[in-house]
C-alpha cells in the first residue's frame, strides 16, 4: 500500500470562512515527512507563468502528489466543505516556479472555474511579500480578511464567485505554487491548456529561451 502524500483529514476537519467569499486554509496539508521528496520532485520551472501538468517533466512522488489530489477523496472533501457537486467537474492543474513584478495584482477567477486551491512548496516563508491576500475589495490590498504565507505545504482553497478577490504585495524570484480548479467543462481545459502554452512560449522566447 503506498503512503498518502497529503493529509486529507485535515482538510476535511478545517473550519470555512464564509466571508467575504467561502475558502478555508490548511497549514502542512502536504505531510512534512513527504516534502523533502516533493520538492526534490517539483518540476524544474525557472520562468514565471502558469505552466500546465503536462507540460512539465516531474519525479515519481510529485506525480502521485498530483494524482492525490485529483483523486476521489479530494473531489468528496471539497464537495462537502463547499456544498458542490463535482462529479462530473473535470479538473485542470497548473505549476508555478516563480514569480515577477507583474503578478499579484488583484483579481478574481475566471467564471469557467467553480473552485480554486492552491498548494505552496517554498519552505518557511519569512519575507513580508508574496503572501497572498484575500480581499474585501478589487482596489485595496490591505483591505484583507486572511493572508496566506507561502508555507512548504500550505493549502487555500476557495469557492470562486464574483466577489473571491485576491492578490499580494509584489515579489520576484521563486516562489513554487500548485494550482488546481474543478472546472464547468472539459472545452475549459482545453482552452486553458491552449492559452498557458501560448503564453508560455511567448515568454521563453522573450527570455531567448
Amino acid at each position: 500500500m503506498s503512503i498518502s502524500t497529503i493529509d486529507i483529514n485535515a482538510l476535511r476537519s478545517a473550519k470555512v470562512a464564509s466571508e467575504p467569499f467561502p475558502y478555508v486554509i490548511v497549514p502542512h496539508f502536504v505531510r512534512p515527512d513527504m516534502m523533502k521528496a516533493i520538492e526534490t520532485d517539483y518540476p524544474p520551472v525557472d520562468q514565471p507563468g502558469s505552466f500546465p501538468l503536462a507540460s512539465v517533466k516531474s519525479g515519481t512522488t510529485f506525480k502521485t502528489l498530483m494524482d492525490e489530489i485529483q483523486g476521489p477523496e479530494m473531489t468528496a472533501a471539497i464537495e462537502e466543505k463547499f456544498g458542490i457537486d463535482l462529479s462530473k467537474r473535470p479538473t485542470m492543474v497548473t505549476v508555478r516556479g516563480r514569480t515577477d513584478a507583474t503578478d499579484g495584482r488583484i483579481h478574481t477567477d475566471s467564471t469557467s472555474k467553480l473552485i480554486t486551491v492552491l498548494i505552496y512548496f517554498n519552505g518557511k516563508w519569512e519575507k513580508p511579500s508574496g503572501r497572498l491576500r484575500l480581499l474585501r475589495s478589487p482596489d485595496n490590498l490591505n483591505d484583507m480578511v486572511a493572508e496566506v504565507p507561502p508555507d512548504e505545504g500550505t493549502l487555500l482553497a476557495f469557492r470562486n464567485q464574483p466577489n473571491a478577490w485576491h492578490g499580494h504585495e509584489k515579489y520576484e524570484g521563486p516562489r513554487r505554487a500548485v494550482q488546481l480548479n474543478w472546472v464547468r467543462d472539459m472545452a475549459v481545459v482545453r482552452k486553458e491548456q491552449i492559452r498557458h502554452r501560448i503564453s508560455a512560449f511567448f515568454k521563453g522566447f522573450r527570455k531567448g529561451y
